[in-house]
C-alpha cells in the first residue's frame, strides 16, 4: 500500500470518527427540539393519537423523549419497554427480532415515517397501542428522523470521552468576593482531588468560574456565556444572587442542572433542574419557630419579623409570618428594619430577625439600651460573623439556625474538610458555604458515578432524585427524590453563651417535613 493511499485512509477514518462531534445542522437541531419537547419547528402545534380509542392529545405532553429518554436508550413505561432509537441498530440489514416474538426487516426513512405516524413497524406489525402516532408534516418527519440518525451520538454538552465541563458563576469583586473566593478554593480542590485519583469514570473534571458582575444584566450575561460558548455540563454551587427570579427558568431552557447551596440566604429557587444539600432560609426559620412553639411558649406575643428592604428578605418574612399564624402564634407583626435609620422595633416578646450580622448586633444593642431583652431569633449564615458583638444581656437569649453542626462531622469528613482547607489556604471563614461548595461537589461525583459511563444530564438527575440517607460526613444525612430537591429540609437550633463565648445544641437536627 503506498504511502498516499495510507494518508487517504487515515483522512477518511478521521472524518468519520469526528463525524460525531459535529454541531447539529438546523435540521437536525429542529428534530431534537421536536423529539424531546413535541415542538413543531413551524410553531403550529402537532398532535398525536393515543391508545386504542385514537384519543388526541397534545405532542409536548407526551414527546419521545418521555419515554425513550433523552439519549435514545428506552425507559421502562407501563410494562412497555420503548426500544432503544440507534440508527445503526434500527438500519441492520439482519431486522430485528423483538422479546415479544414480533420480527421486521431494517429500517428505512419511510418505513421510520410509518411507525411514527401509523403505529405500524416496517414489518406491517402493530405496535403497542400505548405508543403515540404523531400528525407530523413532512418538514417536521424529516427533522425527527435527521436528528434520531443522530441520537446515539448527542451527547449533552460538557460531555466527551476524556472530559466533564462544569461551570459556576462567582464573585471576585463587590461586597461577595471574599465568600466566591472561598467557595472557588473549595470547588477548585475538590476538583483536583477528584481527578487526582482518576476523575469519574475515566473522565477528568474541568471548572470553569466566570465572575457574574455587580447586577442582573450582567449577571444573566455570564451565565449565558456558561451555556452558550462553555457549553458547561452542569452548574456547581453558584453565588450570583442578581439572577433571583430569573435562574430557574433559564435553567429549564437549556436543560441544564445545577447543584448547590442557593437559598440559603432567602432566595427560593423551585425547579427540577436544582438540587441544594443544605436547608434554605425558609426551612432555617421553621426550625427556629419550632422550637420556640414547643420550648419556649411564646405564642401569645407580641412577635416581630424584622427585615432588610431587599425583595427576597422581604418575601422569606412574609413566609415566615403566614407560617406563624398558620401555627398559631398570635400578635405577628412585620417591619422593614434599617439599622441607619431611626427605626427600632419596641415591644415584642420575639423578634426574627432577616438581613446582616451588623444589623443584627446594632438591633440587639438598640434594644439593650432600651431595656428590653426579647428573645431573638436568625440563622447562622446571615448573622454569625457579628454575632460575638450582640449585648451579654441577651446571653442564652439569642437562638441561631444551623445546617450543620460539629458533632455532624464525622471523622471521615473532618480530615477531607482539613486536608482540602490546607491545600487550598483556607481557614474556618464563611464555613457553611464551605460545606455546601464540598457537598455540592459530592454529589454531583456520586451521581455521575451511578449514572455510569455512558452519562447525561438526565440520567445525573435521576441518580441525586435516588439518593437517601447520603453521608456527607459533614452534615446530617441527604435525602432527595422526584419531588424533593433540598437534601435537608430542617436545621440545628444553638443558643449562645455570651460571656464565656460558648454554643449549646437546643434542638438536633429535625426535618419539618416529618413535622405535624
Amino acid at each position: 500500500m503506498n504511502l498516499g493511499r495510507v494518508l487517504a485512509l487515515i483522512l477518511l477514518a478521521g472524518v468519520s470518527f469526528g463525524a460525531a462531534a459535529l454541531p447539529l445542522t438546523d435540521e437536525e437541531s429542529a428534530g431534537k427540539r421536536l423529539y424531546r419537547e413535541g415542538l413543531s419547528s413551524s410553531g403550529e402545534p402537532i398532535m398525536a393519537r393515543v391508545g386504542a380509542a385514537d384519543v388526541l392529545l397534545p405532542a409536548t405532553s407526551l414527546p419521545c423523549a418521555n419515554c425513550h429518554g433523552t439519549d435514545g436508550l428506552g425507559r421502562p413505561e407501563g410494562g412497555v419497554r420503548p426500544p432503544e432509537l440507534n440508527w445503526s441498530r434500527l438500519t441492520s440489514v439482519h431486522g430485528q427480532q423483538r422479546v415479544n416474538g414480533r420480527s421486521y426487516p431494517a429500517y428505512t426513512d419511510s418505513s421510520l415515517a410509518q411507525v411514527i405516524q401509523q403505529g405500524r413497524d416496517p414489518g406491517n406489525n402493530r405496535l403497542d397501542p400505548s405508543m403515540p402516532r404523531f400528525l407530523l408534516s413532512m418538514k417536521d418527519q424529516r427533522n425527527l428522523t435527521a436528528y434520531l440518525k443522530r441520537l446515539a451520538d448527542d451527547r449533552d454538552p460538557g460531555l466527551d470521552d476524556q472530559t466533564l465541563h462544569l461551570g459556576t458563576l462567582l464573585p471576585s469583586q463587590g461586597p461577595l468576593a471574599e465568600e466566591g473566593a472561598t467557595v472557588a478554593a473549595v470547588l477548585n480542590g475538590s476538583v483536583a482531588r477528584i481527578n487526582q485519583a482518576g476523575g469519574i469514570h475515566g473522565r477528568q473534571l474541568r471548572l470553569t468560574v466566570v465572575d457574574p458582575g455587580p447586577d442582573r444584566t450582567s449577571a444573566e450575561q455570564a451565565l449565558q456565556r456558561l451555556i452558550d460558548e462553555e457549553k458547561v455540563f452542569a452548574l456547581i454551587a453558584p453565588l450570583a444572587p442578581a439572577l433571583d427570579s430569573e435562574l430557574a427558568p433559564r435553567l429549564e431552557q437549556a436543560g441544564l442542572p445545577l447543584i448547590g447551596p442557593l437559598s440559603l440566604m432567602g432566595s427560593v429557587q423551585a425547579s427540577a433542574q436544582i438540587f441544594e444539600p443544605l436547608p434554605g432560609l425558609r426551612e432555617q426559620l421553621i426550625a427556629l419557630a419550632d422550637y420556640a412553639t414547643a420550648s419556649l411558649k411564646v405564642l401569645q406575643g407580641p412577635t416581630l419579623i424584622a427585615y432588610p428592604d431587599d425583595p427576597t428578605q422581604v418575601q422569606a418574612a412574609q413566609g415566615l409570618g403566614q407560617y406563624l399564624q398558620d401555627h398559631g402564634w398570635q400578635k405577628v407583626r412585620l417591619q422593614a428594619y434599617d439599622p441607619a435609620a431611626d427605626s427600632l422595633p419596641l415591644g415584642s416578646r420575639s423578634v426574627f430577625y432577616l438581613g446582616s450580622g451588623s444589623g443584627f448586633s446594632q438591633l440587639a444593642a438598640g434594644l439593650q439600651h432600651a431595656g428590653q431583652l426579647p428573645y431573638l431569633f436568625a440563622t447562622s449564615g446571615q448573622v454569625a460573623g457579628d454575632l460575638l458583638q450582640v449585648p451579654e444581656g441577651f446571653s442564652r437569649r439569642v437562638f441561631l439556625a444551623y445546617p450543620f453542626v460539629p458533632s455532624d462531622w464525622t471523622q471521615t469528613g473532618r480530615m477531607a474538610m482539613t486536608l482540602l482547607r490546607e491545600h487550598q489556604g483556607l481557614g474556618a471563614q464563611h464555613a457553611v458555604l464551605q460545606v455546601g461548595a464540598y457537598a455540592s461537589m459530592l454529589l454531583l461525583s456520586e451521581a455521575m458515578k451511578q449514572a455510569g459511563r455512558d452519562a447525561s444530564r438526565e440520567k445525573m438527575v435521576a441518580a441525586l432524585e435516588g439518593l437517601h440517607d447520603f453521608d456527607t460526613g459533614l452534615t446530617p444525612r441527604l435525602n432527595f427524590g422526584p419531588g424533593r430537591r433540598s437534601g435537608l429540609s430542617g436545621a440545628h437550633v444553638v443558643t449562645v453563651d455570651l460571656p464565656d463565648q460558648r454554643f449549646y445544641l437546643v434542638a438536633p437536627y429535625k426535618s419539618i417535613l416529618a413535622s405535624p
